[in-house]
Formats: structure tokens, sequence, C-alpha cells
């Protein structure tokens, strides 16, 4: 398709309902699409439209350009008026899109896409919105409910780095930031896996949004995680961010946090790697805004497994800028690449034998004004329905967990952090 041709002419219909007891239920099993936090819901189904390119690598602005083609053309119905109530687009874009020339390299490809019906909550309003392109007119009433598939769990070993191997470039990480011009990059490692080929991978769903409600979990095209980091919000124009950068374990017992807590708080590593993402947001985000806040000093965001330094930032929305405009001038931030995040993204593709498809890229939803909700993919696995393991009894995933590396990070320590940062998927996959 080329970029410029026109957009299909979509018709789409929302009306609030009686909120139902559990929404995952409409979901598709082995391919669902959720947006979830804190109670608040979207489980989306089907196809209505997809964004395609005749661009080799399209990113961001492509998909935001074909986005205002489709809106523009299409014909809402939305009393609710509710966030992600009318037309939307889930997608998952990968982390980078240049082409790789590693022999090994799999990056899937940008997944943009609007589908044939959501049903939502937020609050204690609910909805569902059918949404057709065909020209007939939608029907908006609940998709069939699909019970729960039988339990499962994953069998999961190392992927192309074992943690040894992962301490090998951290080392040579901080030897290239202590001997080149780059002051951190964010360096991950990889475990590979397989499920039942029959998973109900709503599960998964299930147990992350329930073990960590103060994450955003998601899963979009194969993509399932919990991520701890809002790229970016927009809503009704105003612009948000939360950034993540600097990381600790929890403690065995109350003291023992309070100590590790104290000790990120005051760990002079830890604050050079937050303030270099704060940095990055702040002067990708100046142009985009009338005006934006960050807080003088992070704060300590407390998950069920870990300790980070955070930091919010608010800003008002200057022009007609979406959700996924700012997703393009923002991603990758320092605190999933590094800084300069050039010669990071350098680093990182010589240092990683492997591509990090969507890992640590942006995922989340948009709608017809241009708001949406966009998370950067940490905490999570990708999997790959269509692809079969162990005679066609096996579906395969690959998880993924990194960390912020500076000259003074100590490869072990590294390594542990990374081993915490797993610890989401792989509870949940057990």
């Amino acid at each position: 398709m080329n970029d410029s041709a026109p957009a299909a002419r979509l018709r789409v219909v929302t009306r609030e309902i009686e909120a139902p007891d559990e929404l995952l239920v409409f979901a598709d099993p082995q391919h669902p699409t959720v947006w979830s936090r804190r109670g608040d819901i979207l489980v989306a189904r089907g196809t209505a439209a997809a964004f395609d390119s005749a661009d080799a690598n399209p990113g961001p602005r492509e998909a935001a350009d074909w986005w205002r083609r489709t809106v523009a053309a299409a014909e809402i119905d939305d009393p609710v008026g509710l966030p992600g109530s009318g037309l939307l687009a889930f997608g998952a874009l990968p982390f980078d899109p240049r082409p790789d020339d590693r022999a090994d390299a799999t990056t899937p490809p940008l997944h943009f896409a609007v589908p044939r019906f959501v049903v939502g909550r937020r609050g204690s309003r609910a909805w569902v919105t059918a949404i057709t392109a065909d020209g007939s007119d939608p029907d908006a009433a609940l998709p069939v409910a699909t019970g729960f598939g039988p339990h499962w769990s994953a069998t999961t070993g190392p992927g192309a780095l074992t943690p040894d191997g992962y301490q090998e470039i951290v080392r040579a990480g901080v030897d290239a930031i202590l001997h080149g011009d780059l002051q951190k990059v964010v360096l991950a490692r990889d475990l590979a896996g397989t499920v039942p080929a029959d998973a109900d991978l709503r599960r998964l769903v299930r147990a992350l949004s329930s073990a960590y409600p103060d994450t955003w979990a998601f899963a979009v095209d194969g993509l399932i995680g919990a991520s701890p980091e809002t790229l970016v919000t927009v809503s009704g124009g105003t612009v948000t961010a939360r950034v993540l950068a600097g990381t600790i374990a929890r403690g065995a017992d109350a003291d023992a946090d309070t100590s590790a807590s104290l000790s990120l708080a005051t760990s002079t590593k830890d604050l050079d790697e937050h303030g270099y993402a704060v940095r990055s947001v702040l002067d990708a985000l100046r142009p985009s805004t009338s005006s934006l806040v960050a807080g003088e000093q992070p704060f300590m965001l407390k998950l069920p497994n870990v300790w980070h330094l955070a930091t919010d930032v608010e800003g008002e929305l200057a022009g007609d800028a979406s959700a996924l405009d700012l997703v393009a001038v923002l991603h990758p931030t320092a605190a999933v690449a590094g800084t300069p995040t050039p010669n990071a993204l350098d680093e990182i593709r010589r240092l990683e034998p492997f591509s990090r498809g969507r890992y640590a890229g942006p995922v989340g939803w948009i709608d017809a004004h241009g708001d949406g909700e966009w998370a950067i993919a940490l905490r999570c696995a990708q999997f790959r329905p269509g692809d079969r393991a162990d005679g066609g009894a096996s579906m395969p995933f690959t998880a993924y967990a990194g960390a912020g590396i500076v000259g003074a990070s100590d490869p072990e320590s590294e390594m542990l952090e990374t081993r915490v940062k797993f610890r989401p998927i792989i509870d949940a996959l057990a």
C-alpha cells in the first residue's frame, strides 16, 4: 500500500452497557488484545483495518499520518465519550526499526490496527464499540464470550545470552562508556521458552494485571507484559509521562525493604542514570508543548518486586500533535536506550547478540481525538502463535529484561537486576 493511499471508510458505533463481571472473556484466547490498569480495561477482537506501508521500515510518524486519514474518513457515533470509546487503534512498535543484517535477527514489524469490536470499562461505566469497513451498519452488541481454557505452565531456558554472557557485554558497555562518547547504555538479555500450542494467553494477562495492578498490563499482537513505565499519555490537551531509571530489589522484610529503598534513593550511580532519562524526555517533549514541568527530585515507586526511581512529567499540548506524534519524538528514551541515544543504539546493536523486536518499544492505543495511552514494553514476552515447536505441540516465546549501564556499573549487580525484572513475567508464566 502507498502511504498516501485513501484510508478505509470505517463506520463506528459505541453504546453504553452494564459492566460485565469479566471482560477478558471477549478477547481471542490465542490472540488477545488487552489494555488494563487499576481496573480500567479495554479488550478488543478482530481487525477492521490495519496500517500497511510501502516503506520498508515504517515508524510512528507514518502510522500517525495513516491514522489522521483514517479518522477523517470515518463515520463515528460515540455518545459515551470516555477515554477508549469510539474509534481507536492498538499498536506495538519495534524498539529499533532500522534494518538488521545479523543472520539471526527477526524483528517483528510495526503493528497498528483498528479492531472489529472493543469492550471497555472505566470506573463504573462500560461500553461496547463495533467497527465495520464494508459499508454495513455496525452492531454494537457484546461479541460472543469465550470461556477460559485450562491452566498451563511454560518451560523456560537460556536465550542467546547466559547470565555469564550478559556480564561480559556489561563489561564491554562500561569500557565503551569510559573510553568513548557515551554516558549510559541500556543492555538487555533474553530467555527462550515454550507454552502449550493451545495455551489460553488470556490467563497470562489476567495473572499480570492481578499481581501488578499499578502497571500497564497489555497484550498486542502476541506481545504480553506488565509495564511500570508510561511513555506518554495525552488526554484533552494534557500530556503526561513517567520516567523510570534506577532499580533495586525489594527487601525480604520491613527493615531490609527500608534499607533497599534508602540505598537506591542515595545511589549516585542510579541518580545519574535517572537524570539522563529525565532530560531525554524533557528535551523530546518541549517542542510539542506550551508548558512542561517535572519533579525536582525523583520519588520512590514501590512495586511488588522492586523499587524504582521515578519522575512524573506533565505539560500542555501545543498545536495538533497526537499521542502517536509524541511517541515518534520520544522513542527511544534514555531509559531504554542510553545517552547520547544514537551512540547507545549503535552499542546495543554491537553488544546484544539478538534483535530486541518489540521489547522496550512503544505499546498502546490512540483514539479519534489523538488522545491515547502508550507505555514502554517492559516486563514482557513476545509470543509467536503462528510458530510451532516440539513437533507442533508447543508455541515459542522470548522474554526480555535489561539494565541501565553507566561508568560505575558492576556486571554482577546488573545481571542480578535483570533477574529481578524477569520475575513478573516468569512468575506469571509458571
